[in-house]
Formats: C-alpha cells, sequence, structure tokens
C-alpha cells in the first residue's frame, strides 16, 4: 500500500458525514447533575481567565461515548480552516477544500475514529462487564460510527451500502468476540475471530476492488486490512492483560488508518475522475492536522476513563497520559514544519499546558471542587487568545484570531463535556 510523500500521517472528516449523539449515560440523576455542574462551570470562568473570549460551558449529554463522538467530530472543521488559512499564506500547492481533500478527509476520520471507539468499547467491557449498561452505549457509540462508514461508502456505491454496512458490522462483532476471548484466555475462541476477520479482509480486497473499477487492487486492499485487524488485535491483548503498552498499541493501531484511507480516498479518485488531488501538500496538511486533532480528543478521552477507573496514580494512567504526550508531540512537529522549530516548540509548550488544564478540570470534576472546576475552564479560556494569536501571527494574519478562539470554544466545551460525562458515569 502506498503510504503519503510526507511523514505526517493523515485524516479528516467532511461536514456533511458527522453524525449525532446518543442516548445519555447513566441513571437520569446522574445525566440532571452532570448537566447542573456544566452550567454551574460557566459563572467565574470568563471573569478570572484573563481574557476578553466569552465565558466557557461545558457541553454534555451524560453519555461520555456520544460526547466523544460529537466533540472529535468538530476537529476535523478546525484542521480544514487551519490548514486552509496556512495553504494560502504559505501559497502551498494545491488546495485543502477540493473534493479530492473531502474525500481522503473524510475516510481518514471515520477509520481513526473506529479503532478508538473501539479501544473504548473493549476498555468498558473490562472495566464495568460485557452485559453492562456502559458497554451498551460503548457498543452504540461503536455502531453509530459503523452507519457513518458505510454512508460514506453510499456516497460512491449507492447499491452497496447496506451490504457493506451488514458487512462491517459483522467485523466489529468479530473484534468484540476476540476481545471476549482475550480477556478469558480462550485460544480457540481467539482464532475463531482471527479466521472471520482474515475472511472479512479478503472480501473487502474483493469490493474495493469492485467499485473502483480495477483501480484499487483486491490483493492490497486485503493487505490493508489485515494490518489493521494484526494491530488492534495486539492492542487488545495488552489490554486484556492488563498491560501499560495497551495505549500506545492504540495510538499505533488508530496512526495506521490514515494510510489506508489515503490509499482508499485515491484509488477512488482516480476511478471517478474527482476534482482535485488527494495527495497535493495542501489536501495532506488537512488530512494531517485533523489526525492529530482527532486523536487527541480521544486520546485525551482515554487518559480520563483510565484516571477515573484505575486512578491517577496508577501506571495505566501514566501511560495513557504518555500517549496523549506522544500525540501532542505530533501537532507540534507538524506546526513546526510549517513554522520553524522554535514556533513547534513553543506551540509544544502552550498546548501542553492546555493538555495540564483539562486534567486539572478531570481531577476536579472527580470531586465535585466546583471552584476548581471554574479555574481550569478559565486557564483554557485563557489558552483561546494565545492560540489565536499564534496562528494569525505564523499566517500573517491569513487566519484571524477570533476564528482560532472561536473553533477552540466549541473544543474546550464539548471535551469538558466529555469529562463530565465520564464522571457522570464511573465516578460511584
Amino acid at each position: 500500500m502506498r503510504t503519503p510523500a510526507r511523514s505526517l500521517v493523515a485524516a479528516a472528516l467532511s461536514a456533511a458525514l458527522l453524525g449525532g449523539g446518543l442516548a445519555a449515560c447513566g441513571s437520569d440523576d446522574d445525566t440532571a447533575s452532570a448537566t447542573g455542574d456544566q452550567q454551574n462551570s460557566q459563572g467565574s470562568a470568563g471573569a478570572s481567565g484573563g481574557t476578553t473570549t466569552a465565558a466557557l460551558t461545558a457541553k454534555g449529554t451524560g453519555n461520555p461515548f456520544a460526547d466523544a463522538i460529537t466533540a472529535a467530530g468538530h476537529m476535523p472543521m478546525t484542521a480544514k480552516a487551519l490548514a486552509d488559512g496556512i495553504a494560502t499564506a504559505t501559497k502551498m500547492k494545491g488546495s485543502a477544500t477540493s473534493p479530492a481533500a473531502e474525500l481522503r478527509a473524510g475516510l481518514t476520520h471515520l477509520l481513526t475514529e473506529h479503532v478508538y471507539l473501539a479501544g473504548m468499547a473493549v476498555a468498558t467491557a473490562y472495566h464495568a462487564g460485557a452485559d453492562s449498561p456502559e458497554f451498551k452505549l460503548a457498543a452504540e457509540a461503536v455502531d453509530d460510527n459503523s452507519q457513518r462508514v458505510a454512508a460514506a461508502i453510499g456516497t460512491v456505491a449507492p447499491d452497496e451500502e447496506e451490504g457493506f454496512l451488514t458487512r462491517w458490522r459483522s467485523h466489529v462483532t468479530d473484534f468484540v468476540n476476540y476481545a471476549v476471548a482475550a480477556k478469558t484466555q480462550d485460544e480457540a475462541g481467539k482464532k475463531k475471530a482471527v479466521a472471520n476477520l482474515s475472511a472479512y479482509a479478503k472480501s473487502s480486497g474483493t469490493f474495493f476492488a469492485k467499485i473502483s473499477g480495477g483501480t484499487m487492487k483486491a490483493a492490497d486492499v486485503e493487505s490493508a486490512f489485515n494490518e489493521h485487524i494484526g494491530m488492534l488485535a495486539v492492542a487488545v491483548d495488552a489490554f486484556a492483560a492488563g498491560e501499560t503498552k495497551a495505549y500506545k498499541l492504540l495510538k499505533s493501531a488508530a496512526g495506521h488508518m490514515p494510510m489506508m484511507a489515503t490509499y482508499l480516498a485515491d484509488g477512488v479518485d482516480k476511478a471517478t475522475k474527482g476534482e482535485g488531488d488527494p495527495n497535493d501538500e495542501a489536501s495532506t496538511l488537512r488530512a494531517n492536522l485533523t489526525d492529530y486533532l482527532t486523536s487527541h480528543v480521544y486520546l485525551a478521552g482515554v487518559a480520563v476513563f483510565t484516571a477515573y477507573t484505575a486512578g491517577a496514580d496508577s501506571a495505566a494512567f501514566t501511560a495513557a497520559a504518555a500517549a496523549v504526550d506522544s500525540n501532542s508531540k505530533d501537532i507540534s512537529k507538524a506546526v513546526g514544519s510549517i513554522a520553524g522549530k522554535d514556533k513547534g516548540d513553543a506551540f509544544y509548550a502552550s498546548w501542553s499546558k492546555h493538555v495540564s488544564d483539562f486534567v486539572d478540570y478531570a481531577v476536579a470534576a472527580a470531586g465535585s471542587d466546583q471552584a476548581k472546576m471554574d479555574a481550569a475552564l478559565a486557564n483554557l479560556n485563557a489558552y483561546r487568545s494565545s492560540a489565536g494569536a499564534f496562528f494569525e501571527t505564523i499566517t500573517n494574519g491569513t487566519i484571524p484570531s477570533s476564528a482560532v478562539e472561536e473553533e477552540l470554544k466549541m473544543h474546550i466545551e464539548t471535551v469538558a463535556g466529555v469529562i463530565d460525562s465520564l464522571k457522570a458515569a464511573l465516578v460511584k
């Protein structure tokens, strides 16, 4: 399978492919309590943040999995805006907004999200049980993603959407069966699941070769799917064994998906003679930024999940936090490749601080410490201004500070909502 020319990995999501929320997690009382906390948290945030931006309000439903989809689903739009502005300012070749860029972006976000939601579902099954209400909600989130993957395929091959969804759901079920077998050390069950997944990889090769008119080779697609299956299975094994390397392995499994999506997008684009080039510089920049920003949201969610289930002083949380920091370095390198290493390093220091503020918010939420939650939101509010000024500077005003601040408002409020919902679901 061909990989992108640049070292940065690709991803994004077309706004048309974004899905909606799911039912609230936990009891009605839990949800009401979480909503009340969110409404109360807006009071002092703006005043104490040292910024002229509006106060922030955590936006969550009580269902952490649906909220994670919402929070991550906003990031591709942020990446699109940043990539378009940077591409314009630097006179980069290509277009960040062409149909080809949209195609590459949409597929990559959905496939990357698939891995993270699968990982969160497995972790939930291992923590709360595969027959728990929490796992049911996690499984619904995975299926929400499945339906959107099928809808994306349906835009290219409408007659194949229903059959694709059936087969895709079947491979998700095989992953669930693998996870259950891994936890119970059922080697026969694992082998059966792997055999089913391998058969799915083969059928996927045939499918994509068909809808692309042979532009995509069946063997190449099969190989890509088998690599996906192998990498996610290794991560599941590590979660089942309680190994801290599971978080790094999950990030690696998700990191493979943008390359798969780039290959698929390239094949479909050539077969349909679409407008634009999914591999041009601007398209690649948009894809890279969205991959990292989407992963940021999910890795942060996984880290908070781990803190609430294993403890913020556990080895598991240390490993989850390390995966978040690795993602922060990925983003900073992407910024540095455009603005220079010094600015990339400066971005890393500022970005890492905003990650720490999210951790502070999560710790405060666990203890229902409203004052500290407000303080963390105030710090995050202030970050919006500094980040806006940064991007306005490196693009010579092409991206206005106010636009970045508005994008980050949604990011911060939705991630804070994920944290509140995780607290309502997990902290008893």
